[in-house]
């Protein structure tokens, strides 16, 4: 990515870089494995919006890092804390979400893991099931769009 670098964040390890480009748009790299290969960044700044990419719990391997979906869901929306963080945004300014789950027995658990995180900012939630993820050991993939306030 080209432009000026304007902040860092760390999840896990994971070293989030946002970086201005040339369009006047803020773009989130956290060097994922499947971020430049498939051309999209984890998140985006749009005027006073952020846009998270769909998240999963992807190790650079491309396997889920924990293997039950209410870890996989703590463990993404640490993810898109950090991502929100690079660019001066907070999981306070989010406005929606969107989460994907492959077995429809893991709808609690994801449901109430995420419940824990956005009880008190509840921004309006979609929850469907899907047929799969990109790697057979995800079980929920999450997105985001945030608005400052």
């Amino acid at each position: 990515m080209e432009g000026d670098r304007r902040a860092m964040s760390h999840d896990e390890g994971t070293l989030f870089q946002a970086v201005a480009g040339p369009d006047g748009r803020t773009r989130v790299s956290s060097g994922g494995p499947w971020e430049e290969r498939y051309g999209y960044a984890r998140a985006i700044v749009a005027g006073d919006a952020c846009f998270v990419a769909g998240t999963t719990d992807a190790g650079p391997d491309g396997a889920a890092r924990h293997p039950a979906a209410a870890d996989q869901v703590d463990a993404v929306l640490g993810v898109i804390r950090s991502a929100l963080d690079a660019v001066g945004f907070a999981l306070g300014d989010v406005v929606r979400t969107r989460m994907f789950v492959v077995d429809p027995a893991d709808i609690p658990a994801v449901a109430e893991t995420h419940g824990r995180w956005f009880r008190e900012i509840r921004p309006a939630a979609t929850l469907v099931q899907v047929a799969g993820l990109i790697d057979r050991t995800l079980r929920v993939e999450i997105e985001v769009e945030a608005r400052r306030r």
